[in-house]
This record gives C-alpha cells, sequence and structure tokens, in this order.
C-alpha cells in the first residue's frame, strides 16, 4: 500500500521524500516497481475478465451472487467474497428493478364521477364534450403527473398541466383555468 502511494505521489514529491515519511526504504520502493505482478494478482487479473463478461452478458442486472454463479457454470472455483470484492474494485453495481407500484385509487376510496357521456364522444357544436385525463410520468426529480383536457370534436387539446400530486382536488384546480378560456 505504501509503494502504491509512493507511486502515484511521485508526481508531487520527491520519491526520497515520500519513503523517508513512510518510513520504507528508497532501494524497497525501486524493487517493488520492478517486480512482477504477484500470483494473487494475476489471477485476479483473469477473474475480473470473466466478471466482465457475466456482467454485461446479465445486461449489468447482475449482482454478486448471480456473476458467482455464472462463474461456477464456467468451472471457475472462487469464493464469493472474492467476487465482491474484484466488483466493488471495477465498480460493477447491479442495477435493481423498481418495483410495480399501483397508483390508482381504489374504487371506494374517492366515488367516481357520474360518466355523463358513456362513450358517445361525437359532438355537434363546440365546447359540448370535454374529455379529460391524467397520466403519471417518472423524472429525475420524481413524479409529475399530467392533466390533459381534450376537445373530440376539434381534436385538439384544450389544456396540459403538470401537476405535483394526484389528487383530484388539486387536478381541478389546475384544469379548471381551461374550461373558462
Amino acid at each position: 500500500m505504501k509503494f502504491a502511494f509512493i507511486d502515484a505521489e511521485k508526481a508531487f514529491h520527491s520519491v526520497s521524500r515520500l519513503c523517508r515519511n513512510l518510513r520504507v526504504s528508497r532501494s524497497g520502493y525501486y524493487a517493488w516497481c520492478d517486480r512482477a505482478p504477484s500470483a494473487r494478482a494475476q489471477r485476479d487479473a483473469v477473474l475480473k475478465v470473466h466478471i466482465h463478461e457475466a456482467y454485461k452478458r446479465g445486461r449489468r442486472t447482475y449482482g454478486s451472487p448471480r456473476v458467482h454463479r455464472e462463474l461456477h457454470k464456467k468451472a471457475l472455483r472462487v469464493s464469493r467474497k472474492r467476487v465482491i470484492r474484484l466488483m466493488q474494485e471495477d465498480g460493477l453495481v447491479a442495477r435493481v428493478r423498481r418495483r410495480y407500484r399501483v397508483t390508482s385509487v381504489a374504487p371506494n376510496e374517492q366515488p367516481l364521477p357520474p360518466n355523463l357521456l358513456n362513450r358517445q364522444f361525437a359532438a355537434d357544436r363546440p365546447n359540448q364534450r370535454w374529455v379529460g385525463d391524467t397520466t403519471e410520468l417518472s423524472t429525475h426529480g420524481g413524479k409529475v403527473y399530467l392533466a390533459a383536457i381534450h376537445l373530440p370534436l376539434l381534436r385538439v387539446r384544450a389544456s396540459w398541466q403538470p401537476v405535483a400530486t394526484h389528487r383530484r382536488q388539486r387536478l381541478r384546480a389546475y384544469v379548471r383555468p381551461a374550461l373558462h378560456d
């Protein structure tokens, strides 16, 4: 560890000063530089190649248990803790699937408004039929709900408004200005 630190910092400080401060010999540092990687480091390099292959084959969703299982299928005997260490060194993290969450309101929680159109969307004149809906959008800042009003006769969106909550009272407040235009 000390020699690796010296190697990283030698661009900013002299090797002599770093060796003196860390209480190691300069000759030991230079011997470390010329030394070939250890057998364990060489095996780790080979294992990292296999780990990267399994990780990519799993579409970057495989964590250490699945990668470990894949290595065992290839007859590579390695402990799971070693797989964990090598994955952490290379920054390989499994992508976690988001769980499905029901966002609709249960019928017994809020009464549904009466269906006045009864799926008869054809209109004889403008402003006779209005259709509205909300959609949930996932963004980096969190969830946003999009409230929209549609005029079927004109085939245009009368209004749309991003809303922070999915409560009906709030949606009505955002949509009401479009009704009075």
